[in-house]
């Protein structure tokens, strides 16, 4: 451990008194870092300046190091001076701590600082190059905001779209009745259905309560993107979800809405307490600068945990997976035409030079395993981070419709940009700089605390099982922990803390369903969905954020067999009862007066039309006949036992 310094001034300070070469660049930027950790605990000043006042340290030491001297007169040098400064922040005060009592780490603290000292340009040029001009303790503020506002309108979204076809899906006449399907769960399991399914729907499960959580979900979501009781919003939003996705059974199985839910759960940490936007408190008059809550250090680096483990699970899967056409950058090949519903500029995209397809997929391969690294970094590597995986998801978005899922990736980088960064593009710095210290010094400390201390526990809880959902994306055979499978099967029926990973196998035909109805068995015509491929001559449609979940389903079921879609033989039936409100999810209804009596299911081969093929036909889609996907049946062999 390095000699410690027993120099004791004869005329200390009145408060401890931090004391730097003002000639500096590097430590004129970090004293401006340490000023605002310190929060006026700490005077600082120049050793030109105050150099005179201290006779007793020579002119030299101030010039090799730092000093900082204590009110009882004490003084330190160099490393031990500044971690003597910054105890006097409770979250730094490890800092001096480790330099007492842990070994080796004085030692290195002490070399690192003269290498340091010794190559001051240097080290002010590397901190404009990560940080900037500002190398303040970042805030987010405008990200808190602009976050919850985002997650609102993904919210308002996702309710909007399965409000629109909820009766259709799970509706008493639908396709997967969810007064049948809790009932039959109950019989089964007994009382414990209640806790393998938390869901409302339990209380209620017609109809008009369905209408009511999608209604209410509406409501509550524009509350919280006007910012009126976001806490409250966002714990009634995650239950209402909650309650339909466990309701919409198959059609609600997806990974966004599982991201919804981890997302608005976390986001609850995040999220001021206060009744009112600031903004409306200013209009009446009632606010002040204590109104606004501080952000939450713990709820911030929650969300950012899960966009880190979203990412890298997404582009870990595709390497580990077993699937050579990710190592080979072949993966974009397929990947536009056989995806779920592409839209029309993905059928442009599946034109581009091979070369380039290639070095698309490395693209999105580094965005999604190396960047996530840098949401851990300074301010300017983070920036590029979140500008590259925005980028990457508006790309994704531009040749699929992958739902809500885009929106609600980009919300979460939006808790990368800082307010010093939203200051120079949507205010004047100097203002939004003052206006952010006020607001971080005057909050309500016990708000803070107790949201803190709530979502530290939350973080304890969860970052084993999510460091082991990330391990299981390297090692997918890896067994699990007991532990972590004890803590995991509490958390899961509440879809708190979820696994990640899209096309970690590349579907590299497309096989698609065309069910066919008849009314005398010789005469067939064609059901017609929304948004999926159908007929060649159709333009693929463009319906994201909105999910057409039948349609989505319709391309799972052709991966398989019928009889592994039990939901698709529901379908049929529907059809041939001539269920109105299965038919309004669909294009066309060829059998509008009276249903079929007859309905089959004939597998296709789709595959884009080259350019020629387009010039001259006219055609997005060629296709070619395989085989039966379901024989031809009618509504009374279907309801045989």
């Amino acid at each position: 451990m390095p000699n410690r310094s027993h120099l004791r001034v004869a005329n200390p300070p009145t408060r401890p008194l931090l004391i730097w070469d003002g000639e500096c660049d590097f430590c004129r930027l970090w004293i401006e870092r340490w000023r605002e950790i310190t929060a006026r605990k700490v005077d600082y000043a120049t050793y030109q300046e105050a150099a005179h006042q201290f006779p007793d340290i020579s002119v030299e030491q101030f010039k090799r190091a730092m000093v900082l001297i204590e009110p009882d007169g004490e003084t330190f040098f160099a490393a031990e001076a500044i971690y003597r400064s910054l105890r006097y922040r409770s979250s730094r005060r490890w800092l001096a701590w480790s330099y007492d009592h842990l070994p080796g780490f004085a030692a290195i603290s002490e070399i690192a600082y003269k290498v340091i000292a010794r190559h001051r340009g240097l080290g002010s040029t590397f901190t404009r190059l990560l940080w900037g001009k500002n190398v303040r303790p970042p805030t987010y503020f405008w990200a808190r905001r602009w976050f919850l506002r985002t997650l609102g309108l993904t919210y308002l979204v996702a309710f909007v779209s399965l409000w629109i076809q909820v009766d259709g899906l799970v509706g008493s006449n639908g396709v997967s009745p969810l007064n049948q399907f809790l009932p039959a769960v109950y019989e089964r399991f007994g009382s414990t259905a209640y806790s393998l399914l938390p869901t409302l729907c339990w209380v209620d499960s017609s109809n008009g309560f369905l209408h009511f959580l999608c209604g209410g979900g509406v409501v509550l979501s524009l509350l919280l993107i006007l910012g009126i009781a976001p806490v409250l919003s966002l714990v009634v939003l995650f239950i209402f979800y909650l309650s339909l996705t466990i309701a919409g059974q198959t059609f609600l199985s997806f990974q966004w809405d599982i991201l919804l839910l981890e997302t608005g759960f976390l986001s609850i940490f995040l999220a001021p307490w206060r009744l009112w936007p600031r903004e409306l408190m200013w209009w009446l008059g009632s606010a002040t600068s204590a109104t606004a809550s501080p952000v939450s250090r713990a709820g911030l680096f929650l969300l950012k945990v899960l966009l880190f483990k979203l990412m890298l699970m997404s582009g870990v899967v595709k390497l580990t997976s077993g699937d050579d056409c990710w190592w080979n950058l072949t993966a974009l090949d397929y990947h536009y035409w056989s995806q779920p519903l592409p839209t029309v500029f993905g059928w442009w995209a599946d034109k581009s030079p091979e070369w380039f397809k290639h070095f698309s997929v490395a693209f999105c391969l580094f965005v999604e395993i190396i960047v996530p690294f840098f949401i851990w970094a300074p301010r300017r590597p983070r920036l590029i981070a979140a500008g590259l995986m925005i980028f990457l998801q508006l790309v994704i978005a531009f040749t699929g419709n992958y739902c809500f899922f885009n929106l609600l990736t980009i919300a979460l980088c939006l808790l990368l940009i800082d307010d010093s960064v939203a200051a120079a593009w949507w205010a004047a710095p100097h203002e939004r700089a003052k206006n952010v210290s006020t607001t971080f010094r005057t909050a309500k400390r016990l708000q803070d605390q107790l949201c803190s201390y709530a979502a530290t526990a939350v973080l304890i809880v969860t970052l084993p099982v999510n460091g082991w959902f990330i391990f299981t994306a390297f090692k997918p055979d890896a067994d699990w922990p007991r532990p972590l499978v004890a803590i995991y099967s509490r958390l899961q029926p509440f879809r708190l803390i979820n696994g990640y990973g899209l096309f970690r196998v590349m579907t590299k035909d497309r096989d698609e369903i065309v069910i066919e109805g008849s009314a005398d068995g010789i005469d067939w015509l064609p059901y017609e969905f929304k948004w999926k491929p159908g007929d060649v001559m159709r333009a693929q449609g463009w319906c994201a954020p909105h999910q057409p979940r039948l349609d989505w389903q319709m391309w799972f079921a052709a991966l398989g067999t019928y009889r592994e879609n039990q939901w698709f033989v529901r379908l049929i039936v529907r059809l041939l009862e001539g269920s109105q409100d299965v038919s309004r999810l669909l294009a066309t209804n060829p059998f509008p007066h009276e249903p079929p009596r007859y309905i089959r299911a004939i597998f296709y081969r789709y595959r884009f039309t080259t350019l020629r093929e387009r010039r001259d036909t006219g055609a997005w889609w060629k296709r070619e006949q395989l085989q039966e996907y379901l024989p031809t049946v009618s509504l009374d062999q279907l309801r045989q036992p």
